[in-house]
């Protein structure tokens, strides 16, 4: 993960950037009470995807580059939404996000998307409100936190946002309309050439088509 310090005006203007009499100078460390927090990957069963990058813009005006991409998780059915989870990756050092930038390739069509995600202030609330909670996985109480942001990617450019915890229910941030990015995938290095299908993958879209309506 490449991180580079960057005033919040130069992503969508949001945020501010620390100054002294000196000039610019980088905030301090995240004060969370845990050290990672962590975004996850999802899409519907069969529709393929391939993540070229994900970025996060923090509460600071800290800009993160890359802290996940590739393949996602894939849910058990092709229609509707599974509630949160994904393939998860661990986002360290990093202070609760202000915004979130998704670049994928949906490989079913295939067209590749970006989107910009605005965290609301009350997902952030919830990323640091503790919760005493019966835990399934150790079969005891402890005190977890809503610290997994879920990113659910369909065809269509359809991102589903939810923020959740590992012993804790996940919550619906919101639906999002993606753009398609108009240099194609890997920003037309790969000359509009899509990786291909799966075959089974394609031997549903080939049976069913792409459930549009249900995301």
């Amino acid at each position: 993960m490449r991180r580079l310090a960057l005033c919040a005006v130069l992503l969508l203007s949001l945020g501010a950037c620390a100054r002294d009499h000196h000039g610019w100078a980088p905030p301090g460390p995240p004060r969370l009470p845990y050290d990672t927090w962590y975004v996850g990957l999802a899409a519907p069963r069969y529709m393929e995807v391939w993540v070229e990058s994900v970025d996060v813009l923090d509460q600071r005006g800290m800009a993160y580059f890359d802290v996940h991409g590739g393949v996602a998780a894939y849910t058990n059915k092709a229609k509707g939404w599974h509630q949160g989870g994904g393939k998860m990756m661990p986002v360290n050092n990093v202070d609760l996000p202000e915004m979130l930038f998704v670049r994928w390739q949906s490989l079913v069509e295939p067209q590749t998307y970006k989107a910009t995600i605005p965290i609301p202030q009350w997902v952030r609330d919830e990323m640091v409100r503790s919760e005493r909670v019966f835990c399934q996985g150790s079969q005891k109480w402890k005190d977890d936190y809503r610290k997994m942001i879920s990113l659910g990617l369909a065809p269509g450019g359809i991102v589903k946002v939810w923020v959740g915890g590992p012993c804790l229910p996940f919550k619906e941030v919101g639906r999002y309309q993606a753009k398609v990015e108009p240099l194609g995938p890997y920003k037309g290095k790969s000359k509009g050439k899509y990786i291909p299908l799966e075959p089974e993958n394609k031997a549903y879209i080939e049976q069913h088509g792409i459930p549009y309506d249900s995301w």
